[in-house]
């Protein structure tokens, strides 16, 4: 059996587990040493996904040359911010031609860069030929219950994407390919964005009208700035843009719209998070896009109202005002140069 190892033992990372597990891969879950041993412990991962056992075996190591010796595929399923530093610890084991595989939805803050940017930054362009991201509506608790789920695999190179789609693929886990890497990067980390405007107006006691109109808006920024910044518009229209924004904007599983609604309530920012208790990846997004947005000259009124409620606390209530109060505006307007 061909070897691969997934770094992160949360709840993604857990689930892809199972999912190569199955699909008969010897499959190495790396995390770290206390998350590890506890899994070991219980033979599941109690805190992330309660109540799927982590068959026998599926090897746990918080050894990271260990964990990737003789890996055909090593697949990075950390926060967003946190794959500058795993893939620093990464590049002293790595063996040039092993396919990597990033599911993290999110673009670096210090640097506004996509994370395949962030890859080719810390272990040189030549990784790129073996890079790829795997993206879509796909929530981890689903997944490892093999609830039927589809995804999209994207890469600057084909070959890299079909061993990808080959290496996930099942009758319950169905994979595209599309070779748009901004794109389904994009697309994957702005919706997080629009999933906490999405959970914020639920949050103040609004209706299905609301989040419905909030979405298809969101999704025009969505597209504005993919496209500025290198995607394809089309796929945005697909699993990794619209798919994926749709379940994170109405799925209780989201944390971003969990947090959202929280928001919308009332709490503080602090208080969200705690009560969350998970990474929320749209709250550095929204900081590092309103920047970009400036930068870029992109208009994007969610994002905005998004910043100045987390960031200038506003109140949600206001900027609803200050959306819904906007100049007239053609629904058709030009969204690509």
């Amino acid at each position: 059996m061909e070897k691969v190892c997934v770094m992160g033992a949360g709840s993604w990372g857990t689930a892809q587990a199972l999912v190569l597990n199955q699909n008969g891969f010897a499959t190495t879950l790396w995390g770290r040493p206390d998350e590890v041993k506890l899994i070991a412990d219980e033979r599941e991962n109690r805190r992330y996904l309660p109540g799927l056992p982590i068959p026998g075996e599926i090897q746990l190591t918080s050894d990271l040359a260990e964990a990737i010796k003789d890996a055909r595929m090593i697949v990075a399923a950390v926060p967003s911010q946190a794959v500058r530093e795993i893939l620093q610890e990464l590049r002293p084991f790595y063996q040039p031609g092993t396919i990597l595989v990033n599911t993290a939805k999110g673009i670096e803050i210090a640097s506004g860069m996509r994370l395949s940017q962030v890859a080719a930054d810390v272990m040189g362009d030549g990784i790129l030929g073996s890079y790829a991201v795997i993206s879509g509506p796909s929530h981890a608790e689903e997944v490892a219950r093999c609830i039927p789920t589809a995804v999209t695999v994207a890469s600057a190179c084909e070959e890299t994407a079909f061993f990808v789609q080959d290496a996930y693929m099942s009758r319950h886990l169905r994979v595209y390919t599309n070779l748009d890497l901004a794109g389904v990067e994009l697309g994957g980390a702005l919706k997080n964005i629009i999933a906490l405007a999405a959970g914020m107006v639920v949050g103040l006691g609004y209706g299905d009208n609301s989040v419905a109109a909030l979405m298809t808006r969101g999704l025009t920024e969505i597209i504005r700035m993919g496209v500025k910044m290198g995607g394809d518009y089309r796929t945005f229209t697909g699993l990794s843009g619209m798919g994926d924004l749709v379940v994170t904007c109405c799925s209780d599983y989201s944390r971003n719209r969990r947090f959202g609604i929280l928001i919308g309530q009332g709490h503080s920012l602090t208080d969200a998070l705690q009560q969350i208790g998970m990474v929320v990846e749209g709250l550095h997004t929204t900081r590092v896009v309103e920047r970009l947005a400036d930068e870029l000259g992109i208009e994007m009124p969610v994002t905005r109202a998004c910043y100045n409620i987390l960031y200038n606390h506003v109140p949600v209530s206001q900027e609803v005002i200050n959306i819904m109060c906007r100049a007239k505006r053609h629904e058709m307007e030009q969204l690509v140069d």
